[in-house]
């Protein structure tokens, strides 16, 4: 005997991303008015430096509303994204008698929002979550997409799931409490959106990136608006990275892996910029941009206070292996995404936007950085 679950269904993941300053009391009013339902009991996660900036604040806004919010605060740092310090979060969660009738609220960068939204996921087997990203890093790639993850020893961002945010919110008045090194590091993904979808904003970024390093209000906007411009027209033709989401991997291939044999010394951004670089130098090799768009590309990284070459420190044949745990690969070969000159990339078949590529040819470009 033989029975079918019929179990189709439509569902709308949409949300709004609010740009803007202060955005703290935005958040507090639209959890008022139903952001996330008729839930009451808040999960605030946050890290160590976030807690005192902006976390603790938020979630006193979000008691004195009358939720019950509390704080789960993880140490800074790409070392917290891990399985561990989920299970870490979640029982924390249960032990403070958070169950299926709550909801997450991301306070933080990167590690926290794909995090906390990782752990949204699973925690009564889905939880409703909102980012409120404090990074440029954040706002420019980990808080916009739905892509949550967790680091593992072999390998980067491969364990996690798709999970929509009701909201997100971008505040950019936190970008003032940035150091110097993590505003470069948001930076590169910003550099990366140009590269693989906007000359013009390449433009903009070679005329005004000192601006954007000293905080001027419009050029912060402005990237801040691109950013999600360009994230979103990928991420609404392909959620699940079935092939176009993929171009958005353009300099992760070195970059994660970089990032990862470095013990996190360097940032997520300054890795990526490595990788950016690695990427358009053998692709000028391959004819897919010119040898002048490579120092252009390069040159913006450089002014952007963001490294290019691979450090000496580096053991070359660790990277090389760690080049092996990028999701892009497949069936044990290399595969990478390629700029066409400046503002596009390049398509090698039907939603195929990725290239096998020999671990000599990408060895010989790393031995010459």
């Amino acid at each position: 005997m033989k029975f079918r679950c019929e179990l189709r269904r439509v569902v709308d993941d949409s949300y709004d991303i609010e740009i803007g300053r202060a955005l703290q009391d935005r958040l507090v009013d639209d959890l008022k008015n139903g952001l996330v339902g008729s839930r009451r009991k808040l999960a605030v996660v946050t890290d160590s430096i976030v807690e005192g900036l902006y976390a603790r604040d938020i979630a006193d806004k979000l008691n004195a509303a009358g939720f019950a919010a509390t704080m789960f605060v993880i140490p800074e740092g790409e070392k917290s994204k891990t399985r561990k310090m989920k299970e870490f979060v979640e029982d924390s969660m249960l032990a403070a008698g958070f169950r299926r009738d709550c909801a997450v609220i991301a306070v933080g960068g990167g590690v926290v929002t794909d995090l906390a939204g990782f752990v949204a996921g699973t925690f009564g087997r889905g939880v409703p979550f909102v980012n409120y990203a404090t990074t440029l890093l954040a706002a420019a790639d980990a808080s916009v997409g739905g892509k949550t993850a967790v680091d593992t020893p072999l390998a980067t961002n491969l364990i996690g799931l798709f999970n929509q945010p009701k909201k997100v919110y971008i505040d950019i008045d936190c970008w003032k409490t940035l150091h110097e090194r993590q505003l470069s590091s948001g930076l590169a993904e910003t550099v990366k959106h140009a590269c693989l979808a906007d000359a013009e904003m390449f433009d903009y970024l070679e005329q005004h990136i000192e601006d954007i390093l000293a905080g001027e209000a419009s050029a912060c906007e402005y990237i801040a608006q691109k950013n999600c411009e360009i994230k979103y027209n990928v991420v609404m033709q392909d959620e699940r990275e079935s092939g176009l989401r993929e171009v958005l991997n353009l300099g992760h291939t070195v970059g994660r892996a970089i990032e990862t044999v470095s013990g996190y010394e360097l940032l997520h951004g300054e890795a990526v910029s490595i990788g950016l670089a690695a990427q358009a130098r053998l692709g000028c090799q391959l004819g897919y941009i010119s040898r002048e768009n490579v120092a252009r590309v390069e040159k913006l990284l450089a002014r952007a206070k963001l490294p290019v070459n691979v450090p000496k420190y580096i053991d070359k044949h660790e990277l090389l292996r760690k080049l092996y745990t990028d999701k892009k690969v497949r069936d044990g070969k290399l595969r990478f995404v390629f700029q066409k000159e400046i503002g596009a990339v390049m398509q090698f078949g039907d939603n195929d936007f990725a290239k096998r590529i020999s671990e000599e040819e990408i060895a010989a470009v790393l031995e010459e950085m």
